[in-house]
């Protein structure tokens, strides 16, 4: 899990903000709808809520999990993303809705401060002034990403879009709903609740949210979250550079808060 400590992060330069200032006139200009979609973990900021929230389960539910979870959880994921990403949701079948969002706020303030970038809240608050709907659109489980988008950018729990399961009678189910946030899956369910609208702006920092990012129709920012000398962090920052490799023939801007 990527840690809490905000250091030796980069700021947005004056020249990305002048061209985030620019796109928001055309979109004025044009009267057209005005929507912006973000990643959430490595790009709004720097942790991972989803794998917060299932250490936090780990340790306070007294579920009954295969022996090691974690590792179990990332070897899945390295064969299976989809099927990891679920289970996570899954996991919680039986219990309350009410009761796993309460579990989510504990766990939320139990890492205070939530390491949110400077420079992405900002920009939340200015996309927010102009009148634009904002989105989250991750792989993480939907009720754990919940609480930072409210609490720290304002964005209602009916603008996260993740991973969850089917509620009935109010409980959590096992029986995951679609599309699975991941890759074309996170565009897929933007435009769905959209009803096919894309977004102007779209912000995400790993090859996963290549879909997505093609989802905008102005503005691509790609996010560098992590330096590739930390080897604790390796494997996020080879898949943020696989991103770049893509990103940057075709123009897509850059922001990295870590060279």
């Amino acid at each position: 899990m990527v840690s809490n400590a905000l250091e030796g992060v980069n700021e947005f330069s004056s020249a990305l903000w002048q061209d985030i200032e620019a796109c928001l006139a055309r979109t004025v200009k044009s009267g057209g709808p005005r929507i912006a979609v973000f990643d959430a973990d490595g790009t709004l900021w720097d942790d991972d809520a989803g794998e917060a929230f299932f250490l936090w389960q780990i340790a306070n539910c007294g579920f009954q999990f295969p022996s090691d979870p974690w590792v179990y959880y990332h070897e899945w994921k390295k064969r299976d993303p989809h099927g990891a990403y679920g289970w996570l949701a899954q996991i919680s079948k039986g219990i309350p809705i009410d009761t796993v969002r309460g579990w989510a706020e504990t766990c939320f303030a139990s890492h205070s401060p939530w390491p949110v970038f400077g420079s992405i809240r900002r920009l939340v608050e200015r996309l927010q002034q102009a009148g634009f709907e904002i989105y989250i659109v991750t792989a993480s489980v939907k009720w754990a990403v919940e609480p930072a988008a409210r609490h720290l950018l304002g964005i209602p729990a009916n603008r996260v879009l993740g991973i969850e399961t089917e509620i009935v009678d109010g409980r959590v189910t096992d029986r995951v709903l679609a599309p699975i946030t991941y890759r074309q899956g996170k565009a897929d369910a933007l435009l769905r609740a959209t009803s096919g609208v894309k977004p102007v702006f779209a912000a995400g920092n790993t090859l996963g949210d290549i879909a997505l990012l093609e989802t905008a129709v102005d503005f691509k920012l790609m996010i560098q979250s992590q330096s590739a000398i930390v080897p604790a962090h390796a494997g996020l920052a080879a898949d943020e550079k696989r991103l770049r490799e893509h990103g940057r023939p075709l123009g897509w801007r850059l922001h990295a808060f870590r060279s």
